[in-house]
Formats: structure tokens, sequence, C-alpha cells
């Protein structure tokens, strides 16, 4: 392997050396300051680690590009055209239970089941076995996939000894049940108490039943004066067009409400706890929806159910934020390990999971290590997000369920979701009001500072966001319109915490990239109840250990790939050691690999610690690894994958998914 590794990273510094030569402003880096690096936003590397400057002399039809790797050859296919060909080369399929059990008379279909049970035929298309050991076999338990496992030959290793112990700590929860997506999907699940408070705060309109999964354009904006959607878009289920709504509990005094605060117990404040109200299941839909019958009262106006509830307690605590596609389970996992207290799940839909599918529900999914665990949930319309924090809170286990109002991407803001919100403070309140006052589980918010560069607007709302009902907000330091591009404004963040209520916790979120980060934005504003990392996690997930550790982690090579290695064995417990989980942990890892490459080592800096927004000269690393991994070519993160997944399939393309892995620029905005 380091024969593969030296030669890779020869023709990445060929790669770098062609790069320095072609920029007219390279030789100023070996001639200024560090001080001077630093206010052009530049990495001050040592001297020594630079790449040496061009000749004068090297013309730029002289610089012979080097050739792409074959994974980067891009060609657009559609997604059926991709699968299609996906199932072309993979002719035979064989049985998952077949597979398992090496049985060709173990699938209860026989011969009407849709998979191949040629267990020959199977062994003579398979790919090679990857070097390594099963990752369920190292954690002392039988592997699944049998047959179809890429480390089959590990399983004789195998003796039949379960170990108790790594059982439950591989273990994952909130499984989507399938009985609950043929309701979705049909269209029969009930959503009592979302229903009766939209209801008893005039938010439910005239009750038109209306098909979820029909409703393909659910979070359409639509221009209607009071910032909720028309009638015609809600979504009601029949039972409750004709009964009446049930009188809610009186709120008690605001004093009663906040001056007692419960013990602290693993991070959870209690306050006044008691049974969460009923609800209605799948088994019991019918007898529900007989025997609700509520009446709308001035005290249903009035109620909020905060002397309920439990409340997180985020101060100090190392907030992992939810990251799309690269903060999947595996990666969180691993960001526990390396020191994380609180963890989030990736940004799901609240149409799709009203729609019951399943790949947004797989969002959800929570590991046992997560202790603390958060999803986070988008949506446009008050009644959509209550159903979906009323199903969530259902059918899975979690501490407390965040509402996105800051996505920047345009395919969420085009749906009068995300940071779109952040234009209609009315529909912010209704849809935190709604969702609060129907689940014990705590509701938490994340919002950016303005729709607009230079029109911040949460300042004017945080003193009112505790009075709706959310138990702490997330402010990202930027505007929707800045996306990801300038710095973070910390100042901004820390005068809207001075004045948001002493009962709503504040998190500040954006360039926390070291402890020196932390420490500062801690003592400038002590009423901060903890910092969200983002980015700095994607780059150096390690960062939770030097918070913790209050160090710079001057971190090798051959520890890095470590934490690579880590990342691959969980994705593989989660996504599967077969053929397709293999290459489902390889994209996974591709798309973290987008962001790792900007880290640069402790030991190569002038000064530290290094800045989120730096980008770096033309270098190389202390061993060919180290350079390897600090490359920007997406084919060099393709052979990294090669080191830890074997080679890629023929075909096989890769290209960043996310702009926010680039270094920030003003076309990110």
């Amino acid at each position: 392997m380091s024969d593969v590794v030296a030669e890779v990273a020869a023709e990445t510094s060929v790669e770098g050396d062609a790069k320095a030569a072609l920029a007219t402003k390279q030789l100023s880096v070996y001639e200024a300051s560090a001080e001077e690096l630093i206010e052009r936003s530049m990495a001050p590397i040592k001297k020594e680690f630079l790449c040496p400057p061009p000749s004068r002399s090297l013309k730029q039809s002289d610089v012979k590009a080097a050739p792409p790797h074959p994974s980067l050859v891009q060609e657009k296919k559609s997604k059926r055209q991709l699968k299609r060909e996906r199932r072309e080369k993979c002719a035979i399929n064989l049985c998952p239970q077949v597979s398992k059990t090496e049985d060709v008379d173990s699938c209860q279909y026989k011969d009407k089941c849709r998979f191949n049970h040629d267990i020959e035929a199977f062994k003579a298309q398979k790919p090679d076995d990857i070097e390594g050991q099963c990752p369920f076999v190292a954690s002392g338990m039988k592997c699944q996939y049998g047959l179809s496992c890429r480390f089959l030959g590990t399983h004789k290793d195998f003796s039949g000894n379960y170990s108790s112990s790594d059982g439950q700590q591989n273990s994952e929860i909130n499984f989507f049940n399938k009985e609950t997506q043929r309701l979705l999907w049909k269209n029969n699940m009930t959503f009592v108490k979302a229903d009766a408070k939209l209801k008893s705060l005039g938010l439910f309109g005239n009750a038109k039943k209306c098909n979820v999964s029909e409703d393909k354009d659910a979070e359409t904006p639509q221009n209607s004066a009071n910032g909720t959607r028309a009638t015609d878009d809600v979504d009601t289920p029949g039972p409750l067009e004709i009964e009446e709504i049930r009188p809610m509990k009186k709120a008690k005094s605001e004093d009663k409400e906040t001056s007692q605060l419960g013990d602290f117990n693993d991070g959870m404040i209690v306050v006044d706890e008691t049974q969460k109200n009923g609800h209605s299941t799948s088994k019991a839909k019918k007898e529900d929806e007989d025997s609700i019958r509520v009446v709308e009262t001035e005290g249903s106006l009035k109620s909020h159910p905060r002397e309920k509830k439990k409340l997180i307690d985020f101060r100090d605590k190392l907030y992992l934020a939810p990251l799309t596609t690269v903060g999947n389970l595996p990666f969180r996992r691993l960001c526990k390990v390396l020191g994380a207290d609180v963890t989030c799940g990736e940004m799901a839909m609240c149409t799709n999971l009203l729609q019951g599918q399943a790949s947004e529900w797989a969002l959800l999914r929570r590991h046992s290590s997560e202790d603390l665990f958060g999803v986070q949930i988008c949506g446009s319309y008050p009644d959509t997000v209550a159903r979906a924090v009323e199903l969530i809170d259902r059918e899975c286990t979690v501490d407390f369920i965040d509402i996105n109002m800051g996505c920047p991407i345009d395919m969420v803001v085009n749906k009068s979701a995300g940071s779109a919100l952040l234009n209609k403070p009315l529909r912010m309140k209704n849809i935190v009001e709604v969702s609060s006052s129907i689940v014990e589980t705590p509701i938490t918010i994340k919002v950016r500072t303005a729709f607009f560069e230079g029109k911040n607007r949460i300042d004017s709302l945080i003193s009112d966001i505790r009075d709706w009902g959310a138990t702490a907000v997330t402010i990202h330091g930027r505007s929707r319109q800045q996306r990801y591009s300038k710095s973070a404004d910390w100042d901004y963040i820390y005068k809207c915490t001075k004045n948001a209520s002493p009962n709503l916790q504040v998190i500040g979120n954006g360039d926390v990239y070291s402890y020196v980060d932390w420490n500062k934005h801690k003592s400038d504003c002590p009423e901060l109840s903890s910092c969200m990392i983002a980015r700095g996690a994607l780059i150096k997930p390690w960062i939770f250990t030097e918070i913790k550790e209050q160090r710079h982690w001057d971190i090798t090579s051959g520890e890095r790939l470590s934490i690579l290695k880590d990342f691959v064995r969980f994705g593989l417990q989660h996504w599967g050691s077969d053929t397709k989980g293999v290459e489902t942990t390889r994209h996974f890892l591709l798309e973290w690999l987008s962001y790792t490459f900007r880290y640069i080592p402790v030991g190569l800096l002038d000064v530290i610690p290094q800045q989120i927004n730096w980008r770096p000269p033309s270098y190389f690393g202390r061993d060919d690894l180290e350079t390897l991994m600090m490359s920007e070519s997406a084919g060099d993160w393709v052979r990294i994958s090669e080191l830890l997944l074997g080679k890629v399939p023929e075909g096989f393309t890769f290209a960043p998914k996310h702009k926010s892995n680039a270094y920030d620029r003003a076309e990110n905005g």
C-alpha cells in the first residue's frame, strides 16, 4: 500500500507544481510574511513545505495537465438510465435469504421469488473480496449478508459466540414501520392533536380532505394575507370534518411556567413531567376516530404545555450540526467517538415524511451511542410541520425536534421553506406554536440572521421565540444571501443572545474551527448556551477532542487514516457489506473527503490555529500519505477510497454535491 501511496502522492505533487506554474502571483507567497498572507486570507505555510517556485522561463504551453482519473469523466445520465445500467451489470441478484443461509430452499417464495437462487452463478460473477475483515465479524456478530458479503473469506474466522455488548453498541433504532407507511400511502393516518390545535388557533380553514400523496406541490409558495396557505391545500383527515374539538387544559401562570426548573439528569431538565396526551395509532385508529369529541373554548386558545415539557440542557455541550449528505449516521457515530455530546440527524422534508417515503424516514435513524439526539425537519406551513412533528413523536425515539428556518438551498427556499420563512414571521410563530403545543418533545429552531444581507431581523423576534414555545434557537451568523461566503457575524449573535428571554437557550453557529474559537465565543458572551459545529467538524471531526482537551492536535496522516477506517467500518455496518453497501459507503466517504482536504496540519503552519476561510498555497505534507490527503483533486479522493474499499467498479463517476465544501467565494452567495 505504501508504494501506491507514494506513487499517487508523486502525481499529486506534479499537479501542484503545474498549478503553481500557471499562477502568476505564486512567487509572492515565498516572499510575504505570515501577517501579510493572513491579511490576504492565505494560510501561512512554513517555507520548507511550500512547493518550489516555478521556473520563470517555463511557458504555459509547456505545462501538460495530468490525465484525469477515469472516474471523473462525467456523462449526464438520468436516474432511470443509471438504475437500468446497474441492473444490467449485475445480472444475478442473489436472494437475500438464500445469501444469508446459503440454502436455496430457505426462501419462502420459492420459484415466485424475484431474486435469483443460483448460488454458483452468483459466485462466478461476484467481484473479488476486499482486503480486510468483515465489519460484523470484527464486532462479534454474524454477518447478515452471507454469500453477498465482500469480506466473505473472513467469515470462517467467526466462532459463533455472539457478544451481547458489541451487538448493543451496533444497534440502531427509529426504523420505519411498514404499517405506518401503508397508512400514509393510503391517506388513512390521523393527526388528532395537530388538527385539534390548528383548528383552535384558526389555522385549520374549511376542513377539506386532501390526499397528501397527490399534493406534490404542497410546499409551493402561496400569496395569502395571513402567511398561511389557502384552505384547498390543507390536508385534513375525514373524521375530523364533522367532529368538534375537546377543550384543552388551561395554561399555568407565566410565573409558574418559568420560575421552577427540575433537576438535571443526563443533560435533560424535567419540568413537571406528565404523560403524553393520547393519540391515534395504526391499530386503534378507528377507536380514536369514534371517541374524540373536541369543542373549541377560550381556554384552548391560551393553552401552552410548557409546564409539562422536557427541556434539553445545551449549556456547554459540543453540538454537531445537522449536516446534509455528510451528517449521516456513520459520521455522527464517528463524531461521538471523538467527543461530540449532541447530535442531530440530516434535514428531512415534512411532505416527504407525510408521504411515507422510506428514504426520508431513513434520515431519522438513530444509533444507540447517540445519547442526546434530535431530528431536523423542514416545512412551509403550520399544518404540514405540525403533523410531521406529531408523527415523529409517535413513531420515533428522539430527545428534541429541530425545525429548520435557515436552509439557503434554492430547492428548499423556492418551496417557501427554510430561510424563506425569515420573511414571514407570523408563519414562523404559527409553526412553532402549533408544533410545541402538541408534543412533550422539546422543539428547537435553527435560523439565519436574515434573508437578505444587511437586513437582519432575528433580533426583533428573539424576545418572542420562547413565548412561541421553542426551547432553544440556533443562530447561524450569516444571511441566506451570503450562503457560506464571508465570515459569520458573531457580534450580531451576541446581540440576539442578550435580547433573548432568560429561559430561551441560544446557540451560536458559524466558523467554529478550533478550541480557541469556542473559548472566545463563550467568554465574549457568557449568556450563550453553546456553539454548534458544522463545517469545522466536516473538515476535522477531531475538533471535539481538541475542545475537550483544550489543545491543538497535530494529528498524523496515520491517525487520520485510522479515523477514515472507522468511518468505513461504521458505514459498512449501516449500509451493508455487500456490493451495494460498499459502493454506498464509498460515495459518502468521497463526499466527506471533499471537505477534509482543506485541513492543514498544525505542524505545517507558521501561525495557529488555522482559520476556516484560509486558502493554502501549493504545498506538500510531511509524508506521502499526508500529501495525498491534502490534494484538492477528486481523482485523489477516489484513490484514497480505493485504499479502504478496493477498486472502484467500471464506469464509476463522482462529483461533490455541495458548494459549501469549497473555499468561501462570492459566487457561493
